[in-house]
């Protein structure tokens, strides 16, 4: 069943029906380069009277298992993705690619450490893209045996009835930026370099049933699959501002909008610290905005029930999770 909203939608519809919910709404996103080590039990309630038109019954909320649930599997693998698939509504996933052009399924920029760390996601280093995809393909992921697979590959693992997020992390270079203040030649230079990425991925898309989702926080990344395939459902991640995020949102007519949870008015997590030390965000109920604008609001990330439960009393339409089960137990 698909929610409401999208029905009015002229786009395919694009989320699958996961055999524990009653309908289904869009999802998202995955960090921006960071793991999530959120929060936070402040012991507050949610305001009930902020005028959301939906929330509050969980069997209604799309549980998308951010990375294949990292919090409970090693993330991005074949082995997190067919478990997640046996309770989450959508999977989702994070894409680069490799030095031949071959697009895998990985988070971080870097095999290795990041700048500063002294603990990366495998035991190679470097650039994903500066690495050829036989060594990406063998790095062992967190020391758990598992390791790098190919979009193709992902999607193969995921059954046909499970929807699948794809964040596009990068297309291959450092110069690529997230910013959402680009424009002009400087948004043109960035589509330039995300074409030939974007093409590629859509085209290992259109050979599995899986409905899909593409998000990302990289506006160009939006662009592109808008030029190459105007009927495919996306979703453009928020960051650091409310109003440049509806923006783009509007501008590409995106199907979701997929902020951090700390974004959500009517919650008791509203302009708390999270990726950003100390928030301002306008005072805009993001969820009442898109839901007039018939846009799905998908959260990330949860960690915990207290979240779950109060973004969904919030009205909030998917949950982006890092455990399973948090409020269908």
């Amino acid at each position: 069943m698909v929610s409401k909203r999208l029905q009015t939608l002229n786009r395919r519809t694009f989320v699958g029906t996961g055999a524990a919910v009653a309908s289904t709404a869009l999802a998202g996103v995955g960090t921006a380069q960071q793991c999530s080590d959120d929060d936070t039990d402040d012991g507050h309630g949610a305001d009930d009277d902020h005028g959301h038109d939906e929330g509050g019954d969980e069997d209604e909320v799309t549980y998308v298992a951010h990375r294949g649930y990292k919090g409970l599997h090693p993330e991005n693998t074949l082995r997190a993705f067919e478990a997640a698939s046996r309770t989450a509504d959508m999977i989702e996933l994070d894409i680069m690619p490799c030095a031949g052009g071959e697009i895998v399924v990985f988070h971080d920029e870097k095999l290795g450490a990041r700048d500063g760390g002294t603990r990366g996601l495998t035991d190679q280093h470097g650039y994903v893209w500066e690495n050829s995809c036989e060594t990406v393909r063998n790095a062992n992921v967190l020391g758990s045996g598992e390791t790098i697979p190919l979009l193709s590959e992902a999607l193969e693992a995921i059954p046909d009835h499970v929807g699948v997020n794809i964040e596009f992390k990068n297309p291959g270079s450092a110069e690529v930026r997230s910013s959402t203040d680009l424009s002009g030649a400087e948004l043109e230079a960035g589509k330039d370099r995300w074409r030939s990425f974007t093409e590629k991925a859509l085209d290992i898309v259109s050979e599995h049933e899986n409905e899909i989702l593409v998000s990302s926080f990289y506006e160009a990344a939006i662009a592109t699959v808008r030029e190459l395939d105007p009927e495919m459902p996306v979703g453009y991640l928020l960051w650091d501002s409310i109003e440049r995020g509806l923006d783009i949102v509007r501008e590409y007519d995106c199907e979701a909008v997929n902020p951090p949870y700390n974004m959500v008015k009517g919650s008791p997590f509203f302009n708390d610290p999270y990726y950003l030390d100390d928030p301002q965000f306008a005072d805009i109920d993001l969820v009442q905005v898109a839901h007039d604008e018939g846009r799905e609001v998908n959260v990330y990330t949860i960690d915990t029930w207290y979240q779950a439960d109060q973004l969904a009393e919030a009205g909030v339409d998917g949950l982006i999770l890092n455990y399973p089960n948090l409020l269908r137990e």
